[in-house]
């Protein structure tokens, strides 16, 4: 496979995830803010930026109306879902042959319905039906490129942009939320805690898979443990570190470059550090530390990839 192939891929999946994300932590805040009793609304605006790895441009203003539209519909912050999605939607153009018509008409609806100046009109009287639909379309493209592109390399380069995305984002959302729960007593406010841990296992789709685990006795601890070391939850840090594993191993299977001992070791070593640790030994040290250290890896895994897949030198390639 090309390298332009493979990054166009890569980032297509990236952007696409990035989107979802944003998406749904900003409607799960906006909720939150619903609580009067809660946080006030520019502390969980700043944490809200702070969980996304504070990108530019997101500083409270005090208008809450021209910040959330802002984050979906500004075409020149990098960090707005509308910017996410165009850049997946130029991704997927420049490797048109290599994914399925069914994708690319998935895309471009998505694309077109955030655009539209109805999709714009509605989010001033229903911000939440509109973060909706966009996370309808970004579901409904993943579910269309699992059942109509070949599962080939291209296919592994997409789940490989998707799990290292989800990685770093839920780490980077744990590092945030987590020490926030810690630091609140149990008999105060405990309504006030039990919107937090709610919204936080929302913010991954969790609420639902957590209970069929844990019941509804709700923790923050058993959260910590569910969304990093659970291995059959879509969500959770080691089931996307398992799936970055995978795609690697498929990709050289499939015919492509054998990946460098390099790659090998920084994945190795985060499956490892998930695989034989217990929550109890992540709470005993310094939790905060752990989650950083699980986002340091992921960026030094996808430098490994870039190096090796797409930035790669002749010379190099000739001797894999």
């Amino acid at each position: 496979m090309l390298s332009r192939v493979a990054d166009s891929l890569y980032w297509m999946s990236r952007y696409l995830e990035r989107a979802e994300n944003t998406a749904r932590q900003l409607d799960v805040t906006m909720n939150l803010m619903l609580d009067p009793g809660g946080a006030s609304a520019e502390t969980r605006w700043q944490r809200f930026v702070a969980a996304l790895g504070r990108p530019q441009g997101l500083e409270w203003s005090g208008d809450l109306e021209a910040m959330t539209r802002g984050l979906v519909f500004d075409t020149s912050n990098h960090a707005s879902v509308i910017y996410c999605v165009n850049c997946a939607r130029e991704n997927a153009r420049q490797v048109r042959e290599e994914i399925s018509s069914e994708q690319w008409q998935r895309l471009n609806r998505l694309f077109h319905h955030v655009h539209s100046p109805s999709t714009q009109l509605q989010a001033r009287h229903n911000l939440s039906d509109v973060l909706a639909g966009v996370l309808d379309g970004i579901h409904l493209f993943k579910g269309v490129t699992d059942t109509t592109m070949l599962h080939g390399q291209g296919w592994q380069f997409i789940r490989l942009g998707r799990y290292l995305e989800r990685a770093y984002a839920t780490a980077t959302l744990l590092e945030v939320f987590h020490p926030d729960l810690v630091s609140l007593p149990d008999h105060e406010h405990s309504g006030y805690k039990y919107l937090e841990q709610v919204g936080l296992l929302r913010c991954c789709t969790a609420f639902e898979a957590y209970c069929q685990v844990y019941t509804a006795d709700i923790d923050e601890d058993r959260i910590l443990e569910f969304l990093v070391l659970n291995r059959d939850f879509p969500h959770a840090i080691r089931y996307c570190v398992d799936g970055t594993l995978q795609a690697i191993d498929s990709i050289q299977r499939s015919g492509g470059r054998r990946p460098p001992e390099e790659l090998r070791a920084a994945i190795g070593r985060l499956h490892a550090m998930l695989g034989y640790t217990t929550v109890s030994e992540i709470l005993a040290g310094d939790a905060a530390a752990f989650l950083h250290a699980i986002r340091r890896q992921c960026m030094a895994i996808h430098e490994q990839i870039y190096r090796h897949y797409v930035h790669y030198s002749i010379q190099s390639a000739l001797t894999v």
